[in-house]
């Protein structure tokens, strides 16, 4: 396997630059000044005899597979002089025992190979250096996702590292249409950047857009993988919550975008991927949709999207409703409050707003000896002992437990707090101005769903607008699998 079918486009990017020459002390020179194999210890380099010929060998420590180096440097120290090719083409066609050989003759492509974890072998009258990818990168055990669980389906989950990411998409999807291709964006941090999708289906102008602006990404490193790579891509609107962007850390999630036509965009030391274009539909639907038969799938679809709705207008109504008691019918009065509270109702709902984001970082945060003692204080102080005090109302906790609750239907973290922003907007709007900011506070929300653009540039709610019915139907049911063209 040739690596520039690995590397593509990334080795473009670097291609220019100046070229070695045949002279292997100028080489080891070269890479003595740029690498500094005296400073750094982990950037190994050995002189050999190979053939009768003065060699050099440099690798990064930690990255090569030393059980297969060592065979291979027994090999090739064992060559003899009349058994040594002419040529560095020669020599990786027919003197190097392994398969992933390539040569390169520009130094920025083999110091990117060498950092990449690439072995490099350098021979006294060779124009090229020979590139071995022997390379190994430390990595966890594929196991199912913390997050994105399912009920049924596959248990595997993405690692951090690319090229395991790639092989569980290539295992799922077995055409010659799926395209891996590999770019980088970072000055210092090269982070390797895969765009994968399939070519017959994909839309060919927005990848040409997508390609362009990771091209034109002027940052020095992308430290927060990821989302560092989102904000580049997507400056504008940044004031809007609404997620731009889907991640998933399914291999079944991703193959299925890929196969529908969408890019999905793996970052190396990521165990996620970023699925492009992305609409509010594609971001509520989940795995188990599809794990479960039509009729169920679709109940589950529309029990979200229902959910979804209520954590964001629960709270807001039932404080316009304590504000104007006499819009509550008679067969409803129950859900008035049973005793007078001490504190306005937005103050209360603004505290548990902050105080459950609170107990979500100290979640995170707990080590796992002591998440049941902290689960027992909350339950506690935050339960019983708040309401017996006085801070709280009864009634204001028990809303307020539902829409923390069922922030957790949708796996989604950005649009939940999406919904958090616009809730806590709707709710100070209300206090205020009574109606008119509850009103205004929903056609706020409307417009910043509508207004919300993908990556692409369309849409954020289509098929709504632009309307069209049998997409609607798609996304709000989920029906069977459509047939295979022939």
């Amino acid at each position: 396997m040739n690596n520039d079918n690995l590397q593509g486009s990334n080795q473009k990017k670097q291609g220019g630059g100046q070229k070695m020459t045949t002279s292997l002390q100028e080489s080891m020179s070269y890479m003595k000044e740029h690498m500094a194999p005296d400073v750094s210890f982990d950037v190994v380099y050995r002189v050999i005899d190979v053939g009768g010929k003065q060699a050099c060998i440099y690798f990064i420590d930690g990255f090569c597979k030393d059980e297969l180096m060592m065979k291979i440097l027994q090999y090739f120290i064992s060559l003899k002089p009349e058994d040594m090719p002419e040529s560095a083409y020669e020599m990786a066609k027919k003197a190097t025992p392994y398969v992933e050989v390539d040569l390169k003759d520009k130094w920025d492509d083999i110091i990117y190979n060498i950092l990449s974890g690439v072995f490099a072998l350098f021979i006294d009258g060779y124009d090229r250096c020979v590139l071995i990818d022997s390379r190994t990168y430390p990595a966890r055990s594929v196991s199912e996702p913390d997050k994105d669980k399912t009920l049924r389906g596959s248990k595997d989950g993405f690692v951090e590292t690319v090229v395991f990411n790639t092989a569980l998409i290539r295992r799922r999807i077995r055409s010659t249409e799926l395209r891996m291709e590999m770019m980088n964006a970072g000055k210092s941090s090269q982070t390797d950047i895969v765009l994968c999708y399939m070519d017959n289906r994909v839309d060919h102008g927005f990848l040409e857009k997508v390609k362009k602006r990771i091209e034109n990404i002027k940052v020095d490193a992308l430290t927060m993988n990821q989302e560092s790579l989102a904000e580049c891509l997507y400056q504008r609107m940044w004031f809007n919550p609404f997620p731009k962007f889907k991640f998933t850390e399914r291999p079944d999630v991703a193959a299925a975008q890929v196969l529908e036509g969408d890019i999905v965009i793996l970052v190396d030391n990521s165990p996620s991927a970023m699925i492009v274009p992305t609409s509010i539909f594609d971001i509520v639907e989940e795995a188990d949709d599809y794990y479960f038969p039509p009729v169920t799938g679709t109940y589950l679809r529309l029990t979200r999207f229902l959910i979804s709705i209520l954590t964001y207008i629960m709270t807001p109504t039932f404080l316009l409703l304590m504000q104007n008691p006499q819009w509550v019918p008679e067969s409803f009065q129950f859900i008035m409050l049973q005793e007078e509270s001490n504190i306005p109702l937005i103050a209360q709902f603004l505290i548990l707003e902050l105080a459950i984001d609170g107990l979500k970082l100290a979640a995170v945060n707990t080590p796992n000896m002591l998440s049941t003692p902290l689960s027992v204080m909350a339950a506690l102080v935050l339960g019983e002992f708040s309401v017996n005090s006085g801070w709280f109302n009864s009634e204001v906790m028990l809303y307020m437990a539902f829409v923390a609750i069922a922030n957790y239907t949708q796996q989604n973290y950005e649009l939940g707090y999406a919904l958090k922003f616009m809730r806590i907007i709707n709710l100070i709007l209300t206090a205020i101005f009574g109606i008119y900011g509850y009103v205004g506070a929903i056609i706020f929300f409307l417009l910043a769903i509508v207004c919300n653009k993908t990556l692409s540039d369309k849409s954020y709610i289509y098929p709504v607008l632009p309307f069209n019915f049998r997409q609607l139907t798609k996304r709000l049911l989920r029906l069977r699998l459509p047939e295979a063209k022939q």
